[in-house]
């Protein structure tokens, strides 16, 4: 059998160059049991168009999204502070990319100059001791240890003090307002 109109209306189709009737003539052909074999790709597309036609909106479509949109809670829309630092980090990575490429380079232009001597002394025997035992060693090192642990004691205690004057004082101010 000859099925050139078919094709033709199917070209026709492709380009939208087709009249609703010449679509109704195309679908009654491709819903019918047998399709010859080189048609058979398109009985897919047709059969899914004729099942699409068939879907519908219920009556109370429409009522039941309105009842959900008017059911939604309204979130208020906070605005997020952003520190500094935060802001400001792309660039510090860019820094940090440019000072270690800028180390390398260096490294590198002072490893190629052809320099045989070192500008600093790698001969441990050239280093002297400070102290003349390691136990006299150790106990200046525990000392300034001490040291260091009293200041950071003592600021501490002062940065302790500075609160409590803080709060005594909003105290003192709420008060005098009441």
């Amino acid at each position: 059998m000859d099925y050139k109109y078919i094709e033709q209306l199917l070209e026709r189709y492709w380009k939208a160059e087709t009249s609703l009737e010449e679509e109704n003539i195309l679908h009654a052909f491709f819903s019918q049991g047998q399709v010859p074999e080189h048609l058979a790709q398109y009985k897919s597309l047709f059969d899914f168009q004729k099942n699409r036609q068939n879907l519908h909106i219920s009556e109370n479509f429409a009522n039941r999204i309105m009842q959900r949109v008017e059911n939604m809670e309204e979130k208020p829309v906070v605005a997020k502070r952003i520190p500094l630092i935060v802001r400001l980090r792309p660039f510090l990575n860019a820094a940090a990319v440019v000072a270690v490429v800028m180390l390398v380079g260096m490294a590198a232009q002072h490893s190629f100059n052809g320099e045989n001597t070192p500008s600093w002394d790698y001969n441990a025997q050239s280093y002297t001791d400070t102290y003349d035992t390691p136990e006299a060693a150790l106990d200046e090192t525990m000392n300034a240890f001490r040291i260091i642990g009293n200041g950071l004691r003592t600021a501490e205690a002062i940065d302790s003090l500075n609160n409590v004057d803080a709060e005594t004082n909003i105290e003192n101010d709420e008060a005098n307002h009441h």
